[in-house]
């Protein structure tokens, strides 16, 4: 049975489980410690001191990293604690560019909301001596800007020991210390993934996506081009946070009206893509069974993931499915397909991926992803820009009245809204691919073992005569220990999902910021994650091979999956690459 322990907080008491740290215990009993570095599961290093507390030892001491004890007696708002707060923090600034009005993170910054809780007025207390940095934004990804950086480490954290990259870290010493890449190379000559937690962990704005809204205004603005968008599946799970709505809210319909008011030529969706993607992966899979195929087959929906397969686990490439990412297969429809249907000419439509992924923006780069010298994804911004242009045109969104998707590559199934979900891609694939090699209906459609927020899941699938292993991870970190599981021969699957993120797209680097106060409370990826398994419960269809526009496409224009034309315009290959370049 669990030890538990008993102690006084601002003479509040509360009963801990033995091993709980003194902000933990804070937080069940209500009391609020402000902190900076602090991220739970990911970074609890003492370094900010923000979270002192006074125990009666001779010091302060960091509450997070500070185990309670029995009988301890904490105080953590003594006059003296909020002094030492407030110095702390205009130490910080005194080494800070507080140019707040254009940073991207103005209103939703940790070190901006502190210091207006903590009465810090401007900053210039320890005025002095700054150092300069120049800003690395040769990532088609990522941004990072170092005059902004607090030193809190949470970024380099997150690359590290969550997703197993750790191409930023400290270096230097001191007044000159700095988070950098080794030898001071840029961000794009490493081994970065582009997978953006880096960007979701910063407090601050020393970190951010790629700015691509110029692009997209300036093709909705051009008269010669006709501009196609699609969003993906996580981003209705997420975008209403950026308009003050609860996590967990699904804004489809409204998303899809201020996609056409902002002025898109037509608004398709990349949850019928999702489908198309499952359509061809399911076959990918029962040829691989059934014809001594490459085992185990493993997904290759996330971009992050696949960078990630190719540096450091390139002996998993033939491993890889082939087909294409699902927002890379609707560029390629829209511009083969629906420009013939349309009548329009390739070379003149523009297409816009709206993701929440920072990934996505270095996949839509890829040479291999595209086809008679044309990109299938022209420009790809984030949840994020999303919010920020509609801002930008004056629109209510929450005023907003639920609109449709333009026909043709509109249409979805359950199967293609929980793509967003870790375990989403696996549970789509096992419902298509169970008729598809049983030729009998599946009921119900669920696959639960493989839901859920767990870095790892495993669970073996009953399907016909056949025993279907399969394994589900998020982040990379959580891949990797599968892949070297495999790589020894301790475990044996027949189908791997990997999503970069943790918990899935839902939690994708492009997605809105989530303070490290909620993200200790509540447990983002879920309570996103739902709202997309809402609505695949409410579809009529939840299946990705009985969508009838994909049942179109493939009568009118692709054949059959797997079809030579599908090879051509929904199927690609991935490259090794090296650790750095120098």
């Amino acid at each position: 049975m669990e030890k538990m322990i008993a102690l006084t907080i601002d003479g509040v008491s509360v009963e801990v489980p033995s091993g709980t740290t003194v902000l933990e215990a804070a937080r069940k009993a209500g009391v609020h410690i402000p902190t900076l570095c602090y991220l739970k599961d990911i970074n609890a290093i003492g370094a900010c001191r923000m979270c002192v507390v006074d125990t009666g030892a001779r010091a302060l001491q960091a509450a997070c990293v500070l185990p309670a004890t029995d009988g301890m007696v904490v105080k953590t708002n003594t006059p003296a604690i909020r002094k030492y707060r407030k110095t702390l923090l205009e130490l910080v600034l005194s080494a800070h560019d507080k140019k707040c009005l254009t940073c991207v993170r103005s209103q939703n910054c940790e070190l901006q909301r502190l210091c207006r809780e903590l009465g810090v007025e401007d900053g210039e207390a320890f005025a002095g001596v700054t150092n300069k940095y120049a800003i690395d934004d040769v990532s088609p990804s990522i941004v990072r800007d170092n005059n902004k950086c607090i030193l809190c480490r949470r970024c380099v954290a997150a690359c590290a020991s969550v997703q197993k990259v750790g191409v930023i870290g400290p270096v230097m010493r001191g007044f000159k210390t700095a988070i950098e890449s080794p030898w001071g190379l840029k961000l794009n000559d490493m081994a970065c993934i582009n997978c953006g937690q880096c960007i979701t962990a910063c407090p601050v704005g020393a970190l951010h996506e790629k700015d691509d809204t110029a692009k997209v205004w300036a093709a909705l603005a051009d008269p010669t081009k006709h501009v196609v968008v699609q969003p993906a599946p996580a981003v209705r799970a997420a975008l209403g946070e950026e308009f003050g709505l609860p996590m967990g809210t699904s804004v489809t319909g409204k998303m899809a009206s201020a996609l056409r008011r902002l002025g898109f030529d037509k608004v398709f969706d990349t949850d019928f893509a999702a489908d198309l993607t499952i359509v061809e992966e399911a076959n990918e899979l029962v040829e691989r069974v059934q014809n001594g195929g490459v085992l185990p087959m493993i997904t290759s929906c996330s971009p992050g993931w696949i960078k990630f397969c190719e540096t450091y686990y390139p002996d998993f490439i033939p491993n890889l499915s082939s087909c294409k990412s699902p927002h890379e297969m609707l560029g390629a429809m829209a511009k083969s397909y629906y420009a013939k249907k349309a009548g329009i000419d390739p070379k003149d439509i523009v297409v816009v991926s709206v993701m929440p992924c920072t990934a996505k923006k270095f996949e839509a780069a890829r040479p291999e992803l595209g086809h008679d010298g044309m990109a299938d994804v022209d420009i790809v911004i984030t949840t994020r820009e999303l919010a920020r242009m509609i801002k930008e045109a004056g629109i209510n969104f929450n005023a907003l009245p639920d609109g449709e998707f333009d026909s043709l590559m509109g249409e979805s199934t359950g199967a293609g809204v929980i793509f967003g979900a870790t375990g989403g891609v696996m549970e789509a694939a096992l419902r298509t691919a169970y008729e598809t090699l049983t030729g009998k209906p599946l009921e119900p459609v669920d696959f639960k073992p493989v839901r859920g927020t767990e870095g790892i899941k495993e669970a073996t699938v009953k399907i016909g005569d056949l025993d279907v292993s399969v394994a589900v991870c998020s982040s990379t970190g959580k891949a990797a220990e599968v892949l070297d599981a495999v790589r020894a021969g301790e475990k044996k699957y027949t189908f791997i999902e990997v999503m970069a993120c943790p918990g899935g797209c839902v939690n994708g680097g492009g997605q809105p910021i989530v303070d490290s106060d909620t993200r200790a409370a509540v447990d983002v990826r879920a309570v996103r994650a739902s709202a997309l398994y809402k609505e695949d419960a409410a579809k009529a269809l939840r299946r990705s091979h009985v969508n009838p526009e994909i049942q179109a496409l493939y009568a009118d224009y692709l054949d059959k999956p797997g079809s030579h034309l599908a090879h051509e315009l929904l199927h690609t290959h991935y490259t090794r690459r090296e650790k750095y370049t120098d």
